[in-house]
C-alpha cells in the first residue's frame, strides 16, 4: 500500500505561493531571496527524497509547471524526477506535458484512494495546492513534509485551506537544513478526538 506524503516549500508564515518569482505575484522568489547558501542542502534533501519515492501524484497546474521547468534540465535531480512514474488528477486534462505521466480521472477522492492501493511505496505531492486540500479533508494523506524558509511574507496563498474538522498530526521529525531552512515531518493521526 501507498503512502502519501505532502513535500513543500513554505514561509514561515505558510505561504507557498510562487517561489521561483516567475509567477508575477508581488512578493514571488522569496525561494532563492532567502533560501541562499542552504539550497545546496536542500538540494541534497529533495534528491533523497525523490530518490526513495515510488511515485509523485500532482495536479493539472502543477503537471505544466513542473513540465516547464524539469524537462529540459539534467542532473541527477532532473532525471529522477522526469523518470518517476507520475499520477495527475484532473476532470480535463487529456494528456499530461510532463513524462512518463498517467491521468487520474473521475472522482478524485476514489482515483487517488485507489492508487493508495496499487502503488507500493511513497507517492509525493508536489506542489498542487487545491488536491493536497482536497487529499487532507479525506484524510488521504499519511505524512506532510515542510521545508520552512526563514521569512513572513504576510500574504499569499498558503498550503492549507478550511476543513471540515480537526486534523491531528504527530511530529516525526525536525531538523536544520543549511543554517536556516527549519525541516519538519508531521504524520496524521486520523483521530480528531486527540492531539498526538
Amino acid at each position: 500500500m501507498g503512502k502519501i506524503i505532502i513535500t513543500t516549500n513554505s514561509s514561515l508564515d505558510g505561504v507557498v505561493q510562487d517561489p521561483d518569482g516567475k509567477e508575477g505575484f508581488r512578493l514571488g522568489g522569496w525561494f532563492h531571496q532567502y533560501g541562499g547558501a542552504d539550497l545546496e542542502a536542500w538540494a541534497q534533501v529533495e534528491l533523497d527524497e525523490a530518490l526513495s519515492a515510488a511515485a509523485l501524484l500532482v495536479g493539472r497546474r502543477s503537471d505544466e509547471w513542473f513540465a516547464a521547468r524539469w524537462l529540459s534540465r539534467d542532473g541527477a535531480f532532473a532525471d529522477r524526477l522526469n523518470e518517476l512514474p507520475k499520477y495527475v488528477v484532473s476532470a480535463t486534462l487529456q494528456q499530461p506535458l510532463w513524462s512518463n505521466a498517467t491521468v487520474l480521472e473521475g472522482d478524485p477522492v476514489q482515483a487517488v484512494a485507489a492508487l493508495r492501493r496499487t502503488v507500493d511505496g511513497d507517492i509525493i505531492v508536489y506542489a498542487s495546492y487545491e488536491l493536497c486540500r482536497t487529499l487532507i479533508e479525506h484524510d488521504l494523506v499519511d505524512e506532510l513534509r515542510l521545508m520552512i524558509f526563514p521569512v513572513v511574507l504576510g500574504d499569499g496563498a498558503r498550503l492549507f485551506g478550511e476543513t471540515s474538522g480537526a486534523k491531528p498530526m504527530r511530529l516525526l521529525r525536525a531538523r536544520t537544513v543549511g543554517a536556516g531552512i527549519a525541516f519538519v515531518s508531521y504524520e496524521f493521526t486520523g483521530d480528531a478526538g486527540t492531539a498526538g
